[in-house]
């Protein structure tokens, strides 16, 4: 690991994903600013690209996904904070016809 500084996103204290502004590396380790002076350490479990989201706490099965304030779908299967988060384990909601009304 590094001591590298790496550039993330996370617009609201609710998210439970960050956005990488930058390709960074599997296995380092990144300082997440979640609200103000509040921030959290993550060590990244897989490489995660520039614009990609990564956990920033467990997510369970079935759990509504979190990104800038508003939910961009939900988990298909436990994801672990650090892991990315993409279509392996996510199924988007937003914009969905077959999804309206349902729970």
């Amino acid at each position: 690991m590094s001591e590298k500084k790496y550039r993330t996103l996370v617009m609201q204290p609710t998210d439970s994903v960050a956005v990488s502004l930058q390709d960074i590396p599997q296995n380092e380790e990144v300082d997440v600013n979640l609200s103000g002076e509040l921030s959290k350490r993550i060590l990244l479990k897989d490489e995660i690209l520039f614009g990609h989201k990564f956990a920033i706490k467990a997510i369970q099965k079935g759990e509504t996904i979190l990104k800038y304030g508003e939910i961009i779908g939900k988990a298909i299967r436990d994801i672990a904070e650090g892991e990315h988060v993409h279509v392996h384990n996510l199924e988007g909601i937003r914009g969905r016809g077959d999804q309206i009304g349902t729970k």
